[in-house]
Order: structure tokens, then C-alpha cells, then sequence
């Protein structure tokens, strides 16, 4: 039960005179693991001509190359996307057994292919007094975790800081705050100087205002939220790479959408280039749309939504009546041997020693009582996807009037292990096996039969 979001993100450069750009590098794709589901995607740049060409970095990151080869008063750059908004259960993974505790080493062939995130500075006096701050002790992996994460957003309050750059881990920790790309290189730093391999990513937040208001704790969001937005990533053996928002002290779930993930943030700018110097107005919009929602249990249909389903059915009602035509339900019965109720046949298989047998005397002590008259067929039923060959099928078919359908039920062979009745001599006069004519006025021959099944 998910919503999909509609997520548009425009960025504009105006420009005093027409300038020569270089080529500017986009990194505004969703990452390919980005665990959101990302239903449509599209990437517009003004203005016209320019070229395009689409790469992956070391990383695998995806890269717009963009080349203006005439000179441009204004560069402007629109990401129109639709999200699957479907819950991620942060947690919802798995450790390899040598890295369930805090501390643990990376293999030998992890060490090296994780080298680049590995990287360490010299800590300033700041960031060793954070680190002091954290218990050595043996523990689980996700608690060390969650507690660092917690230590970093407790530390460091957030603001929004328009000018470009990230600021040092010192400096973020002696101001004690910073934007959101501040705090997560200041994770970054202190996962490394722990053991941990980590990497800086951007990306897009989307944040949905909740159905319900929750009594006690954080609020979240009062209306539906999207922004540019930078956290931490730690490589775990076992689980890959795990984001931590040190903005929220939280793990990252479906409103992180990465773009680009980088061990140094200089490679994970949205938008980068050279130009010649000019006058510039920059401008950057964003917005998010609801463009599907599901009915749910916080937000169930609406009295309208009720009405529209009612109006729907009443004019199908209307059209099946002038077509005269009636419509019934039916159900198919399980039933399973008393004898032997856990057997493989009454739980998982689809056949068995005694299940066909069984239900052949079931279905022999149910027409009496349901279906007098009846004529019973023993044949193909569904045939499900993987397996073979289509399954039996028990039928039982009469007539609602009460006319028998068969007339001498001794004519008919008994599936349930007993033999078929033999014939009567020639000259012994039989009932006809075929279904009796009507004589009755009051039973007319077009009356429907009716069909049960037992498979």
C-alpha cells in the first residue's frame, strides 16, 4: 500500500551578458541502488543547442555531460521523476556472523576494494573528543551504529547554509552546527577513525506529511516535503551499504533517494563546470505531488470515494438488468481426510494415495443432500503453473427444478474403487441413459442445470 510521488527539482543560472560554459557535469539520476523504487524519470536542459552524453563514474554514479557550443544567457536544468513511496524497513537486513559485533575487520579483498573509503586525516582536537565519547567495548554492530548517529545529530544543530563548500569536521564541531552536508561528512570521518568504510552521498529527500499525528514524540513533517538533502553510508559485510542521516539521527528509508555517492564530497555535487565570469542569478524550485494514493488503513476511502463506488455498481446493475443477464457465485469447499489431516497430500502435495478416493465418497454423500439427480464427470480440472499436468476434477451437474439429470446412477462406473456396474442383458428393459425429456408444462426444457465441482 504505497503513494506514488511526483518530484520536480528545477535549478536556473541567469546570466548579465551571454557567457561560454564548459562542460557541466549533472549528477541528478537516481543512483542504481537506490532501494525506491523509481517509476519514470526525465532530465530537460535549456537552452537549445546543446549535447548530452550520459556516463557512469567510478563509483556508478550516473553523469549528465552536457556541451553548450554557442555562448548562453541562461542555463536551467529540470528533474521531473515519480517515486514509489512503498515503506522501507530500515533494518531489514542481514550481517555476515564476523561483522554481528563492533569491532570487526573487513577480508582481506574488502580491505582493498573499500581502500578509497577508508581514508583517514589526522583528527583535530574536536573530533578526538567525539571519539573518545565512544565506548570500545564489544557490541552489536547496529547499536554502535545507531549510538554514533544519535552522538553527531545531538552535536551538531542543523541550518541551512547557502554558500558552497562543506566545511571541515573541526569547524563543523566548533560552530556545533551546519547544513546537512556538513554533518554527513563529519559521519563520514568519525565511521573511518571507528573502522568503518563510508562515503558521502547526496541525494533527494522527500518527506510526506504522516495520515495520523502520532501522540507523543517528533511530529514530522505538517505538509509533503522535498529538498536536496546529503547523508552517510557505511559498508557492512553481509548488508552492503547503509545510509545514516545524521541531519535526523536516523537511518535513511524510502524518502532517501541517492544520486551520487562519492568518498569525497567535491565528486558528488548536483551541478559542476566552469564558465567565464559573469553577473549570476540563481534560482532553484522544488516541489512534490501526490500522484496516486491508495486507500489505507490511517487513510481509508472518503465519503465521495464511497459515493463513486456506489454510482459505479448501481450503473452496472442497471446494464446487466437490460441485458438480462443474472449473475451467481459459487465457492469451491476444502476439506481434508480425518484420518490423516497432516498428511503430505492434505497439506502440500497435489495428489496423494487416498485424496482422489476420498473426495469421489464425498462427493457420493453430498448429491443426495444437494444435488438429486445429478450427473457425475471425472475429469481435467486447473492446471496450475508449474506443475505438469492439470489436475482432476469431480463434477456434479442437476438441474434446479428437481428433474433428474441421470436416471440410474447404477449405470454410472464408481471412481471410489469399486467397479463399474455391468449392463443389463439386451432383452432386459434399462432406463435410458440420457436425460429424460420434459412432459410437465410447468418444466419447461430450456430450465438450467447447475455445476459442482470438487477438485
Amino acid at each position: 500500500m504505497s503513494i506514488h510521488a511526483a518530484l520536480m527539482h528545477r535549478t536556473s543560472y541567469r546570466y548579465d551578458h551571454a557567457v561560454k560554459l564548459g562542460p557541466q557535469t549533472i549528477r541528478l539520476r537516481p543512483a542504481p541502488q537506490t532501494r525506491t523504487p523509481i517509476l519514470s524519470y526525465s532530465l530537460t536542459v535549456t537552452p537549445e543547442p546543446h549535447f548530452i552524453n550520459w556516463q557512469q563514474d567510478p563509483q556508478g554514479n550516473f553523469l549528465a555531460r552536457v556541451v553548450f557550443p554557442e555562448r548562453v544567457k541562461h542555463f536551467e536544468v529540470t528533474v521531473d521523476l515519480v517515486a514509489d513511496m512503498a515503506t522501507i524497513n530500515p533494518f531489514g537486513f542481514f550481517l555476515e556472523p564476523d561483522a554481528e559485533e563492533w569491532p570487526f575487520k573487513y577480508d582481506p579483498v574488502l580491505e582493498a576494494e573499500l581502500a578509497p573509503f577508508r581514508r583517514l586525516d589526522p583528527p583535530g582536537p574536536k573530533l578526538a573528543a567525539l571519539l573518545a565519547e565512544v565506548p570500545r567495548t564489544p557490541r552489536r554492530t547496529i547499536d554502535m551504529l545507531v549510538d554514533l548517529n544519535r552522538r553527531v545529530q545531538e552535536r551538531v544543530g542543523y541550518i541551512v547554509r547557502l554558500e558552497p563548500g562543506v566545511w571541515d569536521p573541526e569547524h563543523t564541531l566548533t560552530e556545533a552546527k551546519g547544513s546537512c552536508r556538513d554533518s554527513a561528512w563529519l559521519l563520514v570521518h568519525a565511521l573511518r577513525h571507528l573502522g568503518y568504510a563510508a562515503r558521502f552521498v547526496s541525494g533527494y529527500l522527500i518527506q510526506l506529511a504522516p495520515d495520523v499525528r502520532p501522540l507523543t514524540g517528533p511530529q514530522g513533517p505538517t505538509e509533503d516535503f522535498t529538498d536536496l538533502h546529503a547523508w552517510a553510508e557505511a559498508y557492512l559485510p553481509g548488508a552492503g551499504w547503509i545510509g545514516l542521516d545524521a541531519t535526523s539521527g536516523l537511518m535513511a528509508g524510502e524518502g532517501h533517494i541517492p544520486l551520487a555517492a562519492s568518498p569525497d564530497p567535491t565528486s558528488a555535487a548536483p551541478i559542476s563546470g566552469m564558465m567565464e565570469p559573469a553577473q549570476t542569478e540563481f534560482d532553484v524550485a522544488m516541489a512534490v505531488t501526490r500522484v496516486n494514493e491508495v486507500p489505507r488503513v490511517t487513510r481509508p476511502y472518503t465519503e465521495a470515494q464511497w459515493q463513486a463506488i456506489l454510482d459505479a455498481g448501481a450503473e452496472v446493475d442497471t446494464a446487466l438488468a437490460a441485458g438480462d443477464l443474472r449473475l451467481t457465485m459459487g465457492g469451491e469447499p476444502t476439506f481434508v481426510s480425518v484420518n490423516d489431516a497432516e498428511g503430505a497430500e492434505w497439506t502440500v502435495d497435489a495428489l496423494g494415495p487416498t485424496k482422489r478416493r476420498e473426495a469421489g465418497k464425498l462427493l457420493q454423500r453430498l448429491i443426495p443432500l444437494w444435488a438429486p439427480g445429478a450427473v457425475v464427470q471425472y475429469g481435467a480440472g486447473k492446471h496450475y503453473p508449474g506443475e505438469q499436468l492439470p489436475r482432476w476434477a469431480l463434477n456434479a451437474t442437476w438441474r434446479p427444478d428437481g428433474e433428474p439429470v441421470w436416471s440410474d446412477a447404477a449405470l454410472l462406473a464408481d471412481r471410489t474403487g469399486n467397479p463399474a456396474t455391468p449392463m443389463r442383458p439386451p432383452h432386459t428393459p434399462s432406463p435410458s441413459p440420457w436425460p429424460r425429456r420434459c412432459t410437465s408444462p410447468r418444466k419447461p426444457c430450456c430450465t438450467p442445470m447447475k455445476t459442482s465441482r470438487i477438485s
